[in-house]
């Protein structure tokens, strides 16, 4: 059996897309340009919030490229490109910040865009970001559009453009990269091209901690589709897929525990130094007690807020009875933001590449550009200048890690 026979997308020769939300093929946009249209719209997007954010930068003397390729974990990941792993930092009272906590693959790209190209440090650093975003924003939305349609495809990208921690794809970070590897993924299994899924999510595992989730998707997927054939005529594809797909991580986790003498505690022990374990959202709770009794900045507050949304994203896509891997990858994701606890301050960029969260939100705003165009321009307008502004203020007013 040919392993694209078995998509786990409905095809509009099986079920027909609902007649609000077709592709509007008879447009004579051709689909490379249609693709075209909405990454240049996430380019747009973003150029504007860099605009805006070197402005802010600027009124306060501060460098604008500095801020976006020196920031925060973007120093951890320049000193791993060129010097390997080994530096650490304590703070007490028992605090060990080491850079072990840091997944190698985008450190690794940096190192080899060093190499071949002129470009060094936090240059090469933003070309490498830049580039993933780029790639995610396709990968986006070529599932927005097997799903329901080139108009939904677009929306998603620019709705994942204009989020209020967007500024983070404009900076020397991580999530860019593993958006990208996760989009392309999980477009993958839905098309049933089992093979490159695993392989696109092993690389996503070698990204960040919170790569997994999509080898979570890739093997629930997986496991589905051996479960609804009842492991008859099953290809050896889909086997094969399933197995690459956790190997990133686990290599990584595995060769941390090594490296500390403790092959399966050791990088959890890493990430238990910097403070950060998973508690089922206790910590969490405790903190956001903390905001609604005495209050505290901006920041604090507006995570709260995201991450309330991002719940109720998560109602809604379940009742949209979105495909089986965009859910898990998704939820994998929320559960991470929701029972992680410390850095309370960082859940919204980790939810960063939890895109299919944004899909009914897509869905409606192309509906109401269809029947209200100008209502749907202002909500546009909103969340722009929602995204902008405080994309500036956090890289280059807010004394807060990203």
């Amino acid at each position: 059996m040919s392993h694209a026979s078995s998509t786990l997308v409905p095809t509009p020769a099986r079920t027909p897309r609902p007649a609000g939300e077709r592709t509007a093929r008879a447009s004579g946009a051709s689909p490379r340009a249609a693709l075209g249209f909405a990454v240049g719209l996430f380019v747009l997007a973003r150029l504007a919030g860099a605009a805006v954010l070197a402005g802010a930068a600027w009124a306060v003397g501060k460098q604008p490229l500095g801020l976006l390729g020196r920031s925060w974990d973007s120093l951890w990941y320049l000193g791993i490109a060129a010097h390997g792993y080994g530096r650490t930092l304590r703070f007490p009272p028992d605090l060990l910040y080491s850079d072990l906590a840091f997944f190698p693959l985008y450190p690794a790209l940096v190192r080899a865009v060093s190499t071949l190209t002129p470009l060094e440090g936090a240059p090469a650093g933003l070309a490498v970001a830049w580039l993933a975003a780029g790639v995610a924003a396709c990968g986006i939305y070529r599932c927005g559009e097997l799903l329901y349609g080139r108009a939904v495809g677009t929306a998603l990208v620019l709705l994942w453009g204009l989020l209020p921690h967007s500024v983070v794809l404009s900076m020397g970070y991580t999530e860019p990269l593993l958006t990208a590897l996760a989009a392309w993924s999980l477009y993958a299994v839905l098309r049933g091209h089992w093979v490159r899924a695993g392989a696109l999510a092993a690389l996503a595992g070698l990204s960040r901690p919170n790569g997994f989730a999509v080898a979570a998707a890739v093997v629930a997927a997986a496991a589905w589709e051996v479960w609804r054939r009842r492991g008859r005529n099953v290809s050896h594809r889909l086997w094969t897929g399933a197995a690459l797909a956790p190997l990133g991580w686990a290599s990584y986790v595995l060769w941390v525990g090594h490296r500390k003498g403790d092959l399966l505690g050791g990088y959890f022990e890493v990430q238990r130094r910097w403070g950060s374990t998973f508690d089922f959202g206790r910590g969490s709770l405790h903190f956001v007690r903390h905001l609604l009794l005495r209050g505290d900045r901006l920041v604090f507050p507006m995570v709260l807020v995201i991450v309330a949304a991002a719940v109720v994203l998560y109602a809604l896509l379940l009742l949209d009875r979105a495909p089986l891997p965009l859910l898990v990858h998704s939820g994998a994701l929320l559960l991470i933001a929701l029972g992680g606890s410390g850095f309370f301050e960082s859940k919204p960029r980790f939810l960063l590449p939890a895109f299919p969260l944004l899909l009914p939100l897509a869905r409606a705003l192309v509906r109401t550009a269809r029947a209200r165009p100008w209502h749907a321009t202002v909500v546009v307008g909103a969340l722009a200048g929602l995204s902008f502004g405080y994309g500036a203020y956090l890289v280059v007013l807010a004394d807060t890690p990203l």
